[in-house]
């Protein structure tokens, strides 16, 4: 996708991000249904994504989409993983913009961040997304550099859910 344009978000960035994630936020809103999490605050918006540590820790990359110059989505990668093994990358949060999604920008942009991250990888799908399920799925085991693809079902407090665990070999 050659207008697809994937960058490291500085802390000017940080006003970017805010923004996409109250988006993200809206759209995850719909899996919590009848629980506290993912209300609104007094001020119309959800609370506020904590980002510090993407600009303090080394292990914590905040990228940011844009397409043809304009936002198009975020990804936020850190080093926790789900499985109680170690990882490199877990991508923590992952987010394409409505208007680009079902064309291939979610794919390119997750194919992409793996090429420039290889090593050890989990993506953690959450029950409650069940369309996320075979998104990952496919932008996973079609990457020519994945191997070790290892799909998890988890249901324990930390985690509910699918983790596609698999390493990306380098170039």
């Amino acid at each position: 996708m050659p207008d697809l344009e994937i960058v490291l978000a500085s802390i000017e960035d940080r006003p970017v991000l805010v923004n996409l994630l109250q988006f993200y936020m809206h759209d995850f809103s719909q899996y919590w249904a009848g629980e506290v999490m993912g209300e609104l605050e007094d001020d119309g918006r959800f609370e506020d994504y904590p980002l510090d540590g993407y600009w303090s820790e080394p292990d914590r990359i905040a990228l940011l989409f844009r397409l043809r110059g304009r936002p198009a989505g975020l990804a936020l990668l850190n080093a926790a993983g789900h499985r109680g093994e170690p990882v490199d990358r877990n991508m923590a949060e992952f987010f394409v913009v409505r208007k680009h999604r079902g064309v291939g920008v979610g794919q390119a942009a997750a194919q992409a961040i793996f090429s420039r991250y290889p090593g050890r990888w989990e993506v953690a799908v959450a029950r409650r997304n069940p369309r996320a399920l075979p998104f990952w799925r496919r932008a996973v085991s079609s990457h020519p550099r994945v191997c070790e693809l290892v799909e998890t079902d988890l249901d324990n407090q930390a985690w509910n859910g699918q983790v596609l665990s698999f390493a990306v070999s380098g170039s």
